[in-house]
């Protein structure tokens, strides 16, 4: 076997990795907030898992999934218990975990100011540390997406787009490589078979935010907002193996007046279950869009017609299920498993958002303590057919639009 086919066997794993508005204005301003809150799954449930597309290192070849020798073992793998809670830390200090669905790492903000009016939102990761267990803070990466397996992760370093993707090792917690790119990137992602890396192009800082002209809260303060236009430019797909791929451009309609833009300003793109396709949400109707690995428009797959580009989980594994929203009121949460070809609801299951699927039958979510405000949120295991619910995490803290409040990124252990 040789190195390439030594790296795609021990990438073939599955990856573990926003609210769309009506056209009415109204609509608009409240699918916001949930978007804002949700931004990163599908950063999310597209977006969590990642690696650089060149021909691994052998020292990174050793996945984690039992294959390695004790001094490498990794701490995702050391605990095999099915469910690793700790409902007393927010954000989490040690190893979240369910089947084989782990919290690889975690982000919060912090807003760097430019000049008065303008500013950047830069996230400050907590990474898995694969010899402690533990969640390291720092801020030295300004995106991180971890790989099957939790031993690697592709990092951008700095100001985005960044003209350069670093592979890391998470067990020596040294980067290996580093590998230029053509066009700035600011978003990285795995296909469901790790096969390939899509990588988000962007020709300016997505995260980018400026003061309102006027005081939207009557708080007596000028609120922060992202560009009215993003500045996506297009995608990489890549062979992993190889690190042989192409840059397609790939253009939006912009914001024209009172009509809206039709993307958001930061939208990463995602790959299609089977990954033979790349999609991305958009902020209007019909609601997503999906290309050809050229750049060419196509039709939706027809298992992913239902599918909500702002619901992270998506397809279950087996692909028999999808992640249907929200189905909940205004006093309770709760949220539906649909028929991925019908959209017909097939269960109804407790939770307020739908993060990620551990296997057929359970799910990752936020939900809400009973009797508590929308964004007490914490992290919950949610099993089809049951009622009850499983605490991951301790609460989130603050509302809305809270820089402190963290997001979670998963990945398959």
């Amino acid at each position: 076997m040789n190195v390439d086919e030594v790296v795609r066997a021990a990438l073939h794993e599955q990856a573990g990795e926003q609210r769309l508005p009506s056209p009415g204005f109204a609509d608009r301003i409240l699918a916001v907030r949930r978007r804002r809150r949700i931004r990163t799954l599908a950063s999310v449930a597209t977006a969590t898992v990642a690696v650089v597309a060149v021909a691994v290192a052998v020292p990174l070849l050793d996945s984690g999934h039992g294959s390695g020798t004790s001094d490498t073992q990794l701490a995702s793998q050391a605990n095999r218990s099915d469910i690793i809670a700790h409902p007393e830390q927010s954000p989490p200090r040690d190893l979240i975990a369910a089947g084989n669905t782990a919290l690889a790492a975690y982000y919060t903000s912090k807003r760097v100011k430019d000049t008065p009016d303008k500013a950047v939102d830069r996230r400050v990761y907590g990474i898995l540390d694969q010899k402690t267990g533990k969640y390291v803070q720092q801020d030295r990466w300004s995106y991180v997406a971890v790989a099957p397996g939790m031993r690697t992760a592709a990092v951008l370093e700095g100001d985005l787009p960044a003209r350069r993707i670093g592979l890391l090792d998470l067990f020596t917690g040294k980067v290996d490589r580093w590998i230029p790119v053509d066009h700035g990137v600011g978003a990285v992602t795995f296909s469901s078979d790790g096969g390939k890396l899509l990588a988000t192009t962007y020709k300016a800082d997505p995260d980018l935010r400026f003061r309102k002209k006027y005081d939207a809260n009557d708080d007596g303060k000028r609120d922060w907002e992202p560009a009215l236009n993003s500045p996506r430019t297009g995608f990489y797909v890549l062979d992993v193996a190889s690190g042989k791929g192409s840059w397609s451009a790939v253009s939006h309609k912009p914001n024209k007046g009172y009509y809206p833009a039709e993307i958001n300003a930061r939208q990463d793109f995602g790959f299609s279950a089977d990954g033979k396709l790349v999609w991305s949400g958009l902020a209007m109707d019909p609601g997503v869009r999906y290309y050809d690995f050229k750049g060419n428009e196509v039709a939706v797959p027809a298992n992913e017609k239902h599918l909500s580009w702002f619901d992270g989980a998506r397809l279950s594994p087996n692909g028999k299920l999808a992640a249907g929203g929200f189905a909940g009121g205004a006093t309770t949460t709760a949220t539906q498993i649909i028929d991925p070809y019908t959209g017909k609801r097939l269960y109804k299951t407790p939770g307020q958002q739908q993060l990620v699927w551990v296997d057929n039958k359970r799910l990752i979510e936020w939900d809400i303590a009973p009797g508590s405000g929308e964004y007490h949120q914490h992290l919950v295991l949610v099993t089809i057919g049951n009622d009850k619910t499983v605490p991951l995490s301790g609460f989130l803290k603050g509302t809305d639009g809270n820089l402190a409040r963290w997001t979670p990124v998963f990945a398959e252990r």
